[in-house]
């Protein structure tokens, strides 16, 4: 034997880990914070039936978590097995993991809980006797017999006291517990038949009664949301989808206030997530996010939760089905004119506000506004879910009462930039003439783009602009379509581009800075870009161009009839950079503004 082999080490033994070891272990998926052992807990109270569920939480729920529930309950038989891994009551030996219609269905958390903590749990069947188990650190102790309530009773303490390490990873307690709440607030989302009460360090901050799924809506997301979301609604053969979206006024920095639940499971499915982004991308500034409550109710069979041990992604069999149905119904939804519900964001005065100016009295109009009639055509309201109706035409313009119309009569315009509208309620209406205007050539124009192109306007003399020749390369490469977008150009050498017509609907805009941002907009797409995308943004830039400028005076009828288009135009509450178009006053708002309240 040569010397090198005499040296080397020795073979390692593979050998089975300690079942303690083990549990601790795979406690690392299932229990990595407070709030997922909270979570586990709760979602086994609702697999029980329960109708009434409190929570309390100490130190974050790191000290203690109480968890009582008035579900069926656990004999003495059954709480042994509870304890021990891969033991579950909620998958009946024929039943297969490609059908699973309980929340829980793995048999881990409770051993996975044990194995990290001292927990106990005693439970006590209707009819029956109640018992008591403990389990320290993965060791189990016998069951003994005790006193309760019928329900089950479920005490974790000292989370993590077995794995130091793990425990150091946790943040400050109320961070933890502000997690653990967020946990019990999805799952009341999804079960509105239940009751739920928090306590977190012997205040309550939770308390939602049981109520129908638009009620629990209101209590979790609040009256803010409620306020300006719109109903969702979609059914098919194998596809219930309902809930409440927000209307594009109405976004969040973060996409905290997005709550999906399938099945009645709370989840942040990625492909639901793409959903929800795609249906409002058009409507909402880059950097904001929508706001939802949806919930979808498929066969059990169609989707797999069998995915992560937290159980919050999924996979569907027919991903792009559900995807489509998701966007069309929330495109749908937000698809209603100015006026539906136009959410004022917070406002804190800086300075006091400047000597009321007077208002002066118009006379009945009776002239037609500038822009083209906007009709949405049947392709259109079916590219975006809607289902087909007769085009709007535009409103005559007539002096009317405030009632007649959501955002009201025209008053008055300041700084040649906003319209000052008096709504029926009394409320001031606000208007951002260019950025509803933008929404409205927005919308024509995509209109005539489904129909089959966007009708152009020869220009008596062609238009040459000089631009970088790589920008002017860019423009000729895509010339085939900006034709379809009404934008007719060929190359002109060197960096010149000669312009032979412009979109119809733009009027007589200067072709120079239109070209520019255009060649702007495609570099930043890049050649991967689809070409969807490519003639999306390409609509956004034209409408932006095509639109009555900011510091345009306009003359009563022209600022009724924008308002009438407004309220007739699918998503005319925000422009298409995402930016609101309206902003509403209410009594209440303008009492916080003067300090009245």
């Amino acid at each position: 034997m040569s010397a090198a082999a005499a040296e080397s080490p020795p073979r390692p033994l593979i050998r089975r880990l300690p079942e303690t070891t083990a549990n601790r272990i795979a406690a690392g998926e299932v229990v990595e914070r407070p709030a997922a052992a909270v979570k586990e807990i709760v979602e086994n109270a609702l697999d029980a039936g329960a109708s009434r569920i409190a929570v309390v939480l100490e130190g974050g729920g790191m000290d203690r978590i109480l968890v009582e529930d008035d579900g069926c309950g656990m004999s003495g038989d059954d709480l042994a097995l509870a304890v021990e891994r891969h033991a579950t009551s909620k998958l009946p030996e024929e039943a297969t993991l490609f059908r699973i219609a309980t929340l829980g269905f793995r048999g881990e958390a409770l051993p996975s809980i044990g194995a990290v903590a001292r927990l106990s749990i005693t439970s006590r069947p209707p009819g029956g006797p109640a018992h008591r188990i403990a389990v320290e650190g993965g060791h189990v102790a016998a069951v003994a017999p005790a006193s309760g309530a019928p329900g089950t009773r479920v005490e974790v303490r000292d989370l993590f006291f077995a794995t130091p390490a793990r425990r150091k990873f946790l943040r400050h307690p109320r961070t933890e517990a502000d997690h653990a709440i967020d946990a019990v607030r999805r799952l009341a989302l999804a079960w509105p038949a239940v009751a739920f009460r928090v306590e977190s360090d012997g205040r309550e901050v939770l308390n939602l009664p049981a109520t129908d799924w638009e009620g629990r809506i209101r209590q979790v997301l609040g009256p803010g949301f409620a306020a300006a979301a719109v109903p969702v609604e979609a059914v098919g053969a194998t596809l219930d989808l309902r809930g409440l979206a927000a209307l594009p006024s109405y976004t969040r920095p973060t996409t905290l206030a997005q709550h999906l639940v399938v099945n009645r499971r709370p989840v942040r499915d990625p492909l639901l997530r793409v959903a929800l982004r795609v249906a409002y991308r058009d409507v909402i500034e880059v950097g904001r996010h929508p706001a939802a409550a949806l919930f979808l109710d498929i066969p059990p069979e169609t989707v797999d939760v069998n995915v992560h041990p937290m159980k919050t992604e999924l996979r569907f069999r027919d991903g792009d089905a559900i995807r489509g149905t998701v966007i069309n119904a929330l495109r749908r939804a937000i698809a209603v004119g100015a006026g539906t519900a136009v959410a004022m964001p917070a406002f804190t005065p800086a300075a006091p506000p400047p000597p009321e100016p007077a208002m002066p009295g118009f006379a009945e109009a009776a002239v037609a506004f500038a822009p083209p009639p906007l009709s949405i055509p049947a392709p259109v309201q079916r590219s975006l879910g809607l289902a087909p109706r007769s085009a709007p035409r535009p409103f005559p313009v007539v002096e009317r009462a405030p009632e007649d119309h959501p955002l009201g009569r025209a008053v008055a315009q300041i700084l040649d930039t906003y319209i000052v509208a008096e709504a029926a309620d009394g409320a001031l209406v606000l208007v951002d003439q260019h950025a509803a205007h933008e929404r409205l050539t927005h919308e024509a124009l995509s209109a005539q783009l489904v129909e089959g192109g966007v009708r152009s306007q020869p220009l008596l003399m062609p238009a040459v602009v000089d631009l970088p020749p790589a920008d002017a390369e860019r423009l000729v490469a895509h010339a085939d379509d900006l034709a379809r977008l009404g934008l007719e150009l060929e190359g002109f050498g060197g960096g010149a581009v000669l312009v032979r017509a412009l979109p119809a609907l733009l009027g007589n805009p200067d072709p120079a800075p239109l070209l520019r941002d255009l060649t702007e907009e495609l570099a930043e797409l890049g050649e991967a870009a689809s070409l969807q995308k490519r003639l999306d943004a390409a609509v956004a830039r034209l409408a932006c161009h095509g639109s009555v400028r900011a510091g345009r005076r306009l003359n009563p009828a022209e600022m009724d009839a924008l308002l009438r288009q407004m309220e007739a135009t699918p998503r005319a509450a925000t422009c298409s950079h995402g930016r609101p178009t309206v902003l509403r006053l209410d009594g209440a708002a303008l009492e916080r503004m003067f300090g009245r309240r």
